[in-house]
């Protein structure tokens, strides 16, 4: 048995969670979502950074063995410190899983991510790296996470809000568009309702794909998951429901990280 601990900001790494509790029955997971600081996209890149280092470590001290960044933005900006940091410790990132999956399929590649992600330009510069050839395009979605996290994604305005985004990349001429956030993809319906002709990533199966090629065969955990909240939980707890089917999740209390408190 293996504890995972995996964090988000939200509700959207619960899209990896339902990945790996597919392929990797056997592990306990240690989901944190940091719903005291969600979105992380309007963050500085020290706050960025102070939120994943500081959740890493906590939920390292919750025994975790290995840890997914089961979002974007921390796995633009905080990936590689943490990973120097915790030298001993499996991290896996979110980005680079999505971005082999998107570089074999498409030739007109468009990014869907939040301001931070889009500004740090990490997916161009690894599609470009994995086929010279690629064409990008990333469109910054503040709306999305919000619409995620307030449990809106069939309404009107998600509707509104994806044809908005979605229509740079139309122009563009897009073939396979990368869901840069691990929120998005609670959004797919609406996206293709809009947009049924084009290819969406969801680079939660590609991630959760790597982690169980690190952890083959491992025995079935009797322990359950964890789920620690550190700000707003109701949303947390209706996403657990819905996507790992668990009834009424027994949520923790996480500790809150803030960064002015660090100064």
């Amino acid at each position: 048995m293996i504890a995972i601990g995996v964090r988000d900001s939200g509700v959207g790494g619960l899209t990896v969670a339902r990945e790996l509790r597919r392929l990797l029955p056997g592990a306990q997971l240690l989901y944190f979502a940091d719903t005291a600081h969600v979105p992380y996209g309007d963050k500085s890149v020290e706050q960025i950074q102070h939120f994943a280092l500081s959740i890493s470590q906590f939920l390292l001290g919750q025994g975790a063995q290995a840890l997914v960044f089961a979002c974007n933005t921390t796995s633009a900006h905080a990936l590689g410190l943490a990973r120097e940091r915790f030298a001993n410790v499996p991290i896996f990132g979110v980005i680079e899983p999505g971005a082999r999956v998107a570089a074999q399929v498409g030739n007109k590649v468009g990014v869907l991510a939040t301001q931070a992600t889009v500004s740090s330009g990490v997916y161009t510069r690894t599609l470009s790296q994995l086929n010279p050839h690629i064409e990008t395009c990333e469109i910054a979605c503040p709306a999305f996470v919000p619409l995620v996290e307030n449990e809106q994604t069939n309404s009107r305005e998600a509707r509104e809000a994806c044809r908005h985004y979605l229509a740079p990349l139309q122009r563009f001429g897009a073939d396979t568009v990368i869901l840069g956030c691990t929120h998005y993809p609670l959004l797919l319906p609406a996206l293709r309702e809009v947009a049924p002709l084009l290819r969406f990533i969801d680079p939660a199966t590609a991630v959760a794909q790597e982690v169980a090629a690190r952890f083959p065969h491992l025995e079935p955990s009797s322990k359950a998951d964890r789920f620690f909240v550190s700000g707003a939980r109701g949303s947390v707890s209706n996403w657990i429901e819905t996507l790992l089917d668990i009834p009424e999740p027994k949520m923790e209390v996480g500790p809150v990280f803030d960064f002015s408190s660090t100064k």
